[in-house]
């Protein structure tokens, strides 16, 4: 679905920020992953050469809440590729604290991954889009975005700005052919979700309707569909991934 676009996937190094890069890789992309040191990146891209040699992928890790380091990033892709055709915004952290406990340094952790590096990769990438005749930005949303969480405040907040900036941004940019969604993923077989004892998953997936929880591969799929010309009349939508389940 994606042969001959240049993609580059935030937090691509592991869950659903992987899987997305894989995914993009098998359906011909060329592909840059951002993580968040060189260790990781450079574990990532072992993995994926390692699964198939012949994938076009590399890696970055700027900082992502700082617009400078974006923009020395995305100059480097151009120099390198001479266009990008995909952003996926999925760099993010979560939060679970309670009100009491929450600290304002760890809510402006949140808001500086969650919101501001989905800003910051937009706004630079836009313009290399628009010279290019267009292009896809993506953004990893939740659902909490949608139902809130019961803690941790910061994260659903920050969640429904990314739907709002997706949005309200596909309304800007549409003219310029730029197509801008998001996806929501519900409860996703990460890493932080594996650790979970049994019973625990057995209680999780008993509130979701499919009877199982997500696959990072669920999101990949969705993130790599929104990204192709089979979706080329898709746009400012927020596309549920969840199972019809409810955190």
């Amino acid at each position: 679905m994606l042969n001959g676009k240049v993609a580059v996937v935030t937090g691509g190094t592991r869950g659903i920020g992987y899987a997305t890069v894989k995914k993009f890789l098998d359906e011909g992309a060329k592909v840059v992953l951002f993580g968040s040191k060189e260790s990781s990146v450079a574990k990532a891209l072992e993995s994926l050469k390692n699964e198939n040699n012949d994938y076009e992928v590399t890696g970055l890790y700027p900082d992502l809440s700082d617009i400078k380091s974006v923009e020395e990033a995305f100059d480097s892709i151009i120099k390198e590729y001479g266009k990008i055709d995909i952003l996926v915004n999925n760099a993010g952290i979560s939060a679970r604290e309670s009100l009491y406990d929450y600290t304002s340094e760890a809510f402006d952790n949140i808001i500086d991954l969650n919101i501001k590096a989905v800003f910051n990769c937009s706004k630079v990438v836009a313009p290399y889009m628009k010279e290019n005749g267009g292009g896809v930005i993506l953004n990893t949303s939740s659902m909490v975005s949608i139902y809130g969480q019961p803690s941790g405040v910061g994260y659903p907040t920050s969640k429904f700005a990314v739907n709002g900036m997706t949005k309200s941004l596909a309304r800007e940019l549409g003219k310029d052919n730029i197509r801008v969604n998001a996806v929501a993923p519900g409860v996703i077989r990460t890493d932080m979700v594996a650790a979970l004892p049994e019973e625990m998953v057995k209680m999780v997936c008993a509130q979701i309707p499919l009877g199982r929880m997500g696959e990072p591969e669920d999101i990949a799929n969705a993130f790599a569909f929104l990204a192709s010309d089979s979706a080329s009349f898709i746009t400012g939508a927020i596309l549920s991934v969840d199972g019809a389940g409810m955190c």
